[in-house]
């Protein structure tokens, strides 16, 4: 479950929305919750919702940027490690699963003090792992340096760039692959109120446009979910999936979705790729 949606959009005094949210994922079987420190109240949120339950799941967290109040520098070694206590903090507990860095860019990875920061972390036990979350060169570059467990990276129906390369030398090096904006912010198959605050809808939104242009998919599903999640478990090389949501009743229809199978057929999956590659020649992932 990605946990940006509910830190960007719930003041705290929507604890109980947000303690209702979690609780109902981690009782149908959720077991990966990712945050950041750059997702407004997110991490204040989860730590008070659920932190009586932290053995029940994976808690993975972003750092790197200057909030809330802190005066630093950027992808420096003390905005890191600050940054990593004050989610511990947030978070109520001792430890991490995985602290990722945030889409840094390519010469914040190259320069290595960010890549060393989390490294302390980890050899502080204060994570397990340490991933990176981004997209492009930089995610390139992040799969390359072996310096890393994870690679969180956008991949959906309209954000095929993951698949020319990048997915399946994230699974060489044996990295664990998280794919974010799994299911296109929901704006394929959606209406105006589905997919409002998507966050980069115009962007998305016109891919989508051109793709459904070419017309009906022969054979795929009707619901909007099961396509769009079936595509990017279609791939092997994915891990996890990280969807957002502010409804419960969406967050169980998700969840059914996924227990009763989100099987494409090879055509469905063929012609997406085709629509992809003819449209999308200069297309990027969408970070």
């Amino acid at each position: 479950m990605g946990l940006s949606e509910i830190g960007m959009q719930f003041s705290l005094d929507d604890q109980q929305r947000a303690t209702t949210l979690l609780n109902t994922a981690l009782d149908n079987g959720i077991n990966l919750l990712d945050t950041g420190a750059c997702y407004g109240n997110s991490e204040t949120l989860t730590g008070n919702a659920v932190a009586g339950r932290r053995d029940e799941y994976l808690l993975a967290t972003k750092c790197g940027h200057v909030i809330g109040g802190y005066e630093g520098e950027p992808w420096s070694v003390e905005t890191i490690a600050h940054s990593i206590d004050r989610s511990l903090e947030r978070l109520q507990t001792d430890h991490l699963d995985i602290i990722q860095l945030h889409s840094c860019e390519l010469d914040v990875l190259e320069r290595g003090d960010a890549i060393r920061a989390v490294q302390d972390a980890r050899d502080a036990g204060k994570t397990r792992f340490i991933g990176y979350s981004g997209d492009n060169e930089a995610a390139a570059w992040a799969v390359s340096s072996g310096a890393f467990d994870t690679l969180q990276t956008s991949f959906n129906l309209v954000d095929q760039g993951a698949r020319r390369g990048l997915l399946q030398s994230a699974q060489d090096a044996d990295m664990g692959v998280i794919i974010k904006r799994p299911i296109a912010n929901g704006i394929w198959g959606g209406s105006p109120e589905d997919v409002r605050s998507t966050g980069r809808y115009d962007e998305i939104s016109d891919r989508v446009r051109q793709m459904t242009a070419a017309g009906p998919l022969d054979g795929a599903p009707e619901d909007r979910v099961h396509l769009t999640l079936g595509f990017t478990f279609a791939h092997p090389q994915v891990d996890t999936a990280i969807v957002g949501t502010k409804n419960p009743e969406h967050l169980v229809e998700n969840i059914r979705q996924v227990e009763a199978g989100l099987d494409l057929s090879d055509a469905v999956v063929t012609e997406l790729y085709r629509r992809f590659d003819e449209m999308g020649t200069t297309w990027q992932q969408i970070s």
